[in-house]
């Protein structure tokens, strides 16, 4: 029979053996996770799109908006310099996002892209984006970043309106003082 001191003992075992196993998955699960999202294409916001067919479809013009957020406690200042366009399907187009670091330190952050309505997904092609990889700005640093893209001649006729919405997030870890 075992005394109290003997089974709280073995409970701890117990316990410290569990959360030692729950550790070593969540650990694993990120490389998984990321061999996952790169064999479906899911997650592909880091990577130039591929454009297959260049035709313009003048016949038909289609509104771009463009909004801009910054999330946590990012010191940035971020917009795009004009809030929508007007484009034909086919056509190559661009649009400047301006961001400012308004803090003392360097920061990086990573922009994520999202899109109204959803399938618009599939039909808006970035050649060219700020967001496929981290941006590191210097205490009170601005910059001018583009994106070129182009929508897809098969964008469904029933959508008129495209939102492309940019959330920059901080990268953790990367904070730095200035000096």
């Amino acid at each position: 029979m075992l005394t109290s001191a003997q089974s709280n003992l073995l409970m701890l075992r117990k316990l410290f053996f569990v959360a030692v196993v729950m550790f070593g998955f969540g650990y694993a699960l990120v490389p998984f996770y990321k061999k996952i999202c790169e064999v479906t294409g899911v997650n592909r916001v880091f990577t130039a799109d591929k454009v297959v067919n260049t035709q313009i479809d003048a016949a038909r013009l289609v509104t771009i908006e463009f909004d801009s957020n910054v999330r946590s406690n990012l010191p940035w200042t971020f917009r795009p310099l004009e809030t929508s366009t007007r484009i034909h399907p086919g056509e190559l187009s661009s649009v400047t996002y301006e961001i400012s670091n308004m803090s003392d330190r360097v920061v990086t952050g990573q922009a994520i892209p999202s899109y109204g309505p959803q399938l618009a997904v599939r039909y808006f092609k970035k050649l060219e984006c700020f967001c496929f990889t981290q941006q590191t700005l210097q205490p009170h640093e601005t910059r001018k970043m583009p994106v070129v893209f182009v929508i897809d001649h098969g964008l469904p006729d029933d959508v008129n309106t495209i939102t492309l919405s940019y959330s920059f997030f901080e990268v953790e870890g990367t904070a730095k003082k200035a000096g």
